[in-house]
């Protein structure tokens, strides 16, 4: 079993010196005046490579039982893959014993390298509670030399000035004997990312038609929207960034045949953005301007208008060991009726309530009152059957719960995926 650690020398000087350490067969042995390594590790990866990867410790299903504890965290990079945090913490024999390491990944990586890459972020972070316990005199060091005597050229220059561009698609038919839905969607997404700015420009086609029979008789509807939405994001400090959107859009569902907006906005999160990745709370302000041009008269008579609108975003964000919280809370008004407005709230939360159990909760609830372009007049019998279009509505509501636990063996380690 092996943990590579490479170090790096200067701009152009690379030296990479590779640590490995072999430890005498498939089981660790019995400590004789320290706890084994026993690793809990709570992330959003492949939990199963891992404890195939690294049998030099014993893998628990719970943190209660572990004196090793490894959160992985995860959020998407500028480079359009993902940048993950472990964050290590000993307890018990090991108490005191932390350390932080990082592992980004590009969108040009599969899985497979994904996962070896971070297995070897693993071992590395590892090796400090190695060394402490009863395996380090059977631990064989040893210094792979190979290439640290050759000079890297190593090119900073990036042609593409860290632009990321994505273009998708994607058609689908459903067909039973009654019903029958063709629809297809293509678009593209342009990001990019450096430590002051933020840029994005996005857009997408997306049509669907569908057919429902019934007594003899064929109802048929259509859905289409296009859209293109770019923004600009300056970050001012730790705190504080601003930005401007804007966009245009078409969509038969909201009766709209051609809209477009413009929103400057303004950010601050309480905690300083290098923290993100374990905590947040921001608050986010907008106040901008919109038009829109409808496909049919709205209940308001109107059949264009133009309309001044602000919203106030605050975002609640903790991944910590003792579980996952988010909390959204967004109000919107128009700025000449604020009669007109909606209020949007979710919350996701994941608790560790103890030993193997864990408990989630996940709700929303809108309260709506801008519905101002719903179209005058009742909706079409199959409008209403293949919901082709917004129907009017008070508020929304959802919630779910779920509940999951675990018993049995603690410290089954065996990796078996036979059918």
């Amino acid at each position: 079993m092996t943990i590579p650690v490479s170090l790096k020398f200067g701009a152009t000087l690379v030296f990479f010196l590779v640590l490995s350490f072999t430890i005498n067969g498939q089981r660790p042995p019995v400590p004789v005046n320290k706890e084994a390594l026993k690793l809990f590790v709570e992330c959003n990866c492949e939990r199963r490579y891992i404890q195939q990867e690294i049998k030099f410790v014993s893998h628990v299903r719970d943190q209660a039982l572990a004196n090793i504890q490894l959160f992985i965290y995860d959020v998407a990079n500028g480079s359009g893959g993902r940048t993950y945090v472990l964050d290590f913490k000993g307890t018990r024999d090991y108490e005191g014993i932390t350390g932080d390491a990082s592992y980004e990944t590009d969108p040009n990586m599969t899985s497979d390298e994904i996962r070896i890459g971070l297995v070897k972020q693993i071992k590395a972070g590892l090796l400090r509670y190695v060394i402490q316990s009863d395996l380090a005199d059977k631990v064989n060091y040893t210094i792979d030399n190979e290439g640290a005597e050759e000079l890297q050229d190593i090119d900073f220059e990036d042609p593409w000035n860290n632009w990321i561009f994505e273009v998708y698609g994607e058609a689908r038919l459903d067909k039973e004997t009654s019903r029958k839905e063709f629809e297809y969607e293509f678009g593209f997404e342009s990001d990019r990312v450096t430590e002051k700015w933020r840029i994005r420009a996005d857009g997408e086609l997306n049509e669907s038609r569908s057919e429902f029979e019934r007594s003899d008789e064929v109802f048929v509807s259509e859905r289409i929207r296009y859209s293109i939405d770019a923004s600009v994001v300056r970050s001012l400090s730790d705190h504080w960034s601003a930005g401007l959107f804007g966009g245009a859009r078409h969509n038969t569902f909201t009766n709209l045949d051609f809209s477009t907006y413009v929103n400057p906005a303004i950010e601050y999160n309480i905690f300083p953005y290098n923290e993100v990745l374990r905590r947040e709370i921001v608050f986010a302000y907008r106040i901008g301007y919109f038009y829109n041009n409808y496909i049919d008269t709205t209940i308001f008579e109107q059949e264009a208008e133009g309309i001044f609108n602000h919203s106030l975003d605050i975002q609640l964000n903790y991944r910590q060991p003792w579980g996952n919280i988010y909390t959204r809370l967004r109000g919107s008004a128009f700025l000449n009726d604020f009669r007109k407005n909606r209020i949007q709230l979710f919350g996701r939360l994941a608790i560790r309530v103890f030993k193997g159990l864990a408990v989630t909760f996940r709700g929303d609830f809108e309260v709506i009152r801008d519905q101002i372009g719903l179209p005058a007049g009742d909706a079409s019998l199959e409008d209403v059957l293949l919901q082709q279009k917004q129907i009017a509505t008070d508020f929304e509501l959802g919630f779910r719960v779920g509940l999951r636990y675990t018993f049995g063996s603690t410290y089954n380690n065996i990796i078996n995926l036979r059918l």
